[in-house]
């Protein structure tokens, strides 16, 4: 087997093509593999180990701007870990890498060891990977902030380190999103059994703010409705999810990790179990939402052992990466609808579903059911959305008041 950087490198330009990358990622592969040629040519050799990928991988400072880039470290590890792949099994493994990380881990050994520890703890507790990633990644922040002040223990810090550190998230969080660094920081404090630190994270008044939810006009919605049907521009894999969203108001995770056992033709039905509540939850498929599914997975849909439904459009052909993939896919869906004036995303379209349900009078009940609500009250919210009804509700002001 050919282990120079030359070698592997056409073995892995010739698995991108055969998998259909699109030249222009396959560019950006052959770009880093000739900076790492010229790496290893400049230490003597022309063979690669992982060692050395380690250490190319690892120089993330852009030499014109002297700075760190984000773009320079994501394509240097992503090749690394193909060439560590090929090094190791003798195949190649193409798979889609995640820009940024999820927070770079502690380093002292006690702080590294509570934060396995936590991890483990999580995974014990059986919370969901995208809970245990954000509750993991502010935790990691916490500890990393104490190392930078030289702290190596839990048992070094106080009070005072929980407030400075919620003050350095300031300049690049807003306010409002203060809410959740303390929500996600709080089970892992909780965790530690330090009231102090906990009663510090009290002291800091930030509140969830509950405002009164969008919805779309009839207007827009026949525009995207008529932008989703079989003879709009609007491919068939983005209307089946846009449709999904808008008339039945599934999550994004649960479109996501939609299954093709979970459609049922016959029945006109999906039936999943939620990612978020773990509860089941049917819902029908309305015509159009049903042909262009089947347009979607008879003629569009790339051939893939995956059962995952929506699989992305180029290679690699796996599944779309979470909340924010849908969200830049409806984004253009609207505005190829002609609706460029509402910032729409699945949760948008969630509450869009509740409210037309509530203005045709549809019991909550039935509401929770059809969105899957696991307890009634959460459905409350979607109150606010009626302001016929809420008008309705505004008491006349006393004469006495007026005077």
């Amino acid at each position: 087997m050919d282990v120079t950087v030359a070698g592997i490198g056409s073995v892995v330009v010739g698995e991108l093509r055969s998998a259909g990358y699109l030249e222009s990622t396959i560019g950006r592969y052959e770009n880093t593999i000739r900076a790492l040629a010229g790496f290893v040519g400049e230490r003597g050799g022309a063979f690669y180990t992982p060692v050395l990928g380690a250490e190319f991988a690892s120089m993330t400072v852009g030499p014109r701007t002297g700075r760190f880039s984000a773009g320079r470290r994501f394509e240097r590890t992503r090749l690394v870990s193909v060439f560590d792949g090929y090094v190791l099994t003798g195949r190649v493994r193409l798979a889609r890498r995640k820009s940024g990380g999820g927070g770079v881990p502690p380093r002292s050994c006690g702080l590294a060891a509570l934060n396995a520890t936590w991890e483990a703890h999580m995974r014990d507790c059986g919370l969901r990977p995208e809970t245990r990633e954000v509750y993991g990644r502010m935790s990691r922040s916490y500890l990393v902030f104490l190392e930078s002040r030289g702290i190596r223990r839990l048992d070094d810090a106080d009070g005072a380190s929980v407030l400075a550190f919620l003050e350095s998230l300031s300049p690049r969080w807003a306010t409002s999103s203060l809410v959740s660094a303390v929500s996600s920081l709080r089970p892992f404090l909780k965790s530690t059994g330090r009231v102090d630190l906990l009663d510090a994270l009290a002291i800091v008044r930030v509140r969830r703010s509950h405002a009164i939810l969008p919805a779309l006009c009839d207007d827009d919605e026949r525009l995207v409705v008529a932008a989703c049907a079989l003879s709009g521009p609007v491919v068939a894999r983005d209307a089946a999810i846009t449709l999904l969203a808008l008339t039945v108001g599934v999550r994004a995770c649960d479109i996501v990790n939609l299954r093709l056992g979970d459609i049922d033709w016959r029945a006109r039905t999906v039936g999943i179990v939620q990612q978020k509540t773990c509860t089941p939850l049917t819902v029908p498929l309305s015509d159009l939402l049903a042909r262009r599914l089947a347009d979607y997975l008879l003629e569009d849909r790339p051939g893939t052992l995956d059962d995952h439904v929506f699989l992305r459009r180029v290679a690699p052909h796996v599944p779309l990466s979470g909340h924010s993939a849908l969200y830049r896919l409806i984004a253009a869906v609207f505005r190829q609808a002609g609706v460029s004036d509402v910032r729409a995303g699945t949760r948008f379209l969630r509450h869009n579903a509740a409210s037309r349900l509530l203005r045709a009078a549809v019991p909550l009940p039935t509401i929770t059911a059809v969105l899957g609500h696991s307890s009634p009250r959460s459905t409350d919210v979607y109150l606010s959305v009626d302001e016929d009804r809420l008008a309705q509700c505004v008491l006349e002001l006393p004469q006495a008041a007026r005077s």
